[in-house]
Formats: structure tokens, C-alpha cells, sequence
């Protein structure tokens, strides 16, 4: 993917700006957990559309501490453990209260259907980041800042890009190395300390 065609990543106040903007309408917490799968998870699209209850849910029923997603439901063979942030958490805690959480249904799910689709997440995300003017970002971004935000944080807790790329789900950490945007004022003082 070349320069300029990547999705823009989110600072913090455009993260508030959309989870602002998704919550007080029509079908706020579904968007909210849609969104945060995106952007504290690093979920794909058609993860979104694929995670079911079974791959957040324990034994004893209650949102676990992982989401366990499986090769079938990612892309590829990139199912992976994902440790659940608590904001996401708590909405998915919430999400499964209003009583859409048999192991086998969908997470994510239409007022007609039991499940959605990758294409709808997608013009979900497109849709609200049109609304409120943020030119640039698509349904990667979320995806694209997760892993951003991830790196630039992993080792102040004893991992490396490795975890990160674990985390992602890719193959290659080359492929996780293309997905994190620089910091030209990180650079400057990295320099400043040599």
C-alpha cells in the first residue's frame, strides 16, 4: 500500500468525536461496540461482521477477559487471542444484558438479520466518519491506529513489535510495520537524547 493511500489514524479527540457522534442515535451501543472492536481491539471489518458471543463469552456465561477469535471468522489463518479492553468490555457486558448473547449468535446484528456484513461495517464506518468531516479514514483506521497506538506503547510494558504483531494478526512483521504511522516529533527527540 503506498504512501497517502493508507487510512488515516485517529488522535484521541477524534476517537471521543465518534464515539460521541455514534452513541446518541439509533442503535448507539451496537455502533459503539462496532467501533471499539475496531479501534481497542484492531478488528477487521469482517471480523466485526464474523465474532460471535462463543469467542468473547466464558463457560460461566459473562464476557471474558479474551476474544478468542477463530481462523474462520478472520482472514486467513489469522485467528488470534485478543485481550479485551475494559472500555470494549464494558460495552459488550452491556450488549449481552440486552439479551443477544447465545453462544452461537452473531455479536453484531441488523434489525432484520441475526448477523451483518463486512460491507455494512464498512459503510458504517464510512458514514460516520463523513458526518463528521474526517477525510481520509475508512474502516482501517481504527484497525491502522490500534496498532499505532499499540506499538508506540509496547514496550513501556515488556513487549516488543513482535506482541504487536501477534496481536494483529499478520504473518509478517513487515506487514505490522506498514500499518504504524510515524512520529516526526517522537524522531526529533529521539535524536536530541543521542
Amino acid at each position: 500500500m503506498g504512501l497517502g493511500k493508507q487510512a488515516k489514524i485517529l488522535n484521541r479527540s477524534q476517537v471521543e468525536a465518534v464515539l460521541n457522534h455514534i452513541s446518541g442515535r439509533r442503535y448507539g451501543l451496537r455502533n459503539q461496540v462496532i467501533f471499539l472492536l475496531s479501534i481497542r481491539a484492531g478488528l477487521r471489518a469482517k471480523e466485526i461482521a464474523a465474532l460471535k458471543w462463543s469467542m468473547v463469552v466464558g463457560a460461566d456465561g459473562e464476557v471474558g477477559e479474551y476474544i478468542h477469535l477463530t481462523n474462520d471468522a478472520s482472514k486467513g489463518q489469522s485467528g488470534r487471542i485478543i485481550p479485551i479492553n475494559k472500555q470494549l468490555r464494558a460495552s459488550l457486558v452491556e450488549l449481552l444484558e440486552q439479551g443477544r448473547g447465545s453462544p452461537t449468535a452473531y455479536v453484531i446484528r441488523t434489525e432484520r438479520s441475526d448477523r451483518t456484513s463486512a460491507q455494512a461495517i464498512v459503510n458504517l464506518f464510512q458514514r460516520w466518519y463523513r458526518d463528521l468531516g474526517l477525510i481520509g479514514c475508512s474502516s482501517h483506521s481504527g484497525r491502522r491506529t490500534f496498532i499505532t497506538n499499540a506499538a508506540r506503547k509496547i514496550s513501556t510494558v515488556g513487549g516488543s513489535l513482535r506482541d504487536v504483531q501477534h496481536l494483529a494478526g499478520h504473518f509478517s512483521l513487515q506487514t505490522t510495520q506498514r500499518y504504524i504511522e510515524g512520529d516526526s516529533e517522537a524522531r526529533k527527540r529521539v535524536v536530541q537524547l543521542n
